[in-house]
């Protein structure tokens, strides 16, 4: 989030910018905890938002 606010100050972008913005989901970290998240569980009867 710190990142994107810098890109959004440094280029001096609008709110109406970021929000036509394509945010990508999950995020590498929420992705990299659902792989290891597999090897413990059965991942395809967890809830469809990152535990």
């Amino acid at each position: 989030m710190i990142m994107e606010a810098t890109l959004a100050v440094r280029f001096g972008l609008t709110v109406d910018d970021i929000a036509d913005t394509v945010h990508p989901f999950p995020t590498f970290s929420e992705a990299f905890k659902r792989a290891c998240q597999a090897f413990r569980r059965d991942t395809s009867k967890m809830s469809c938002c990152i535990e």
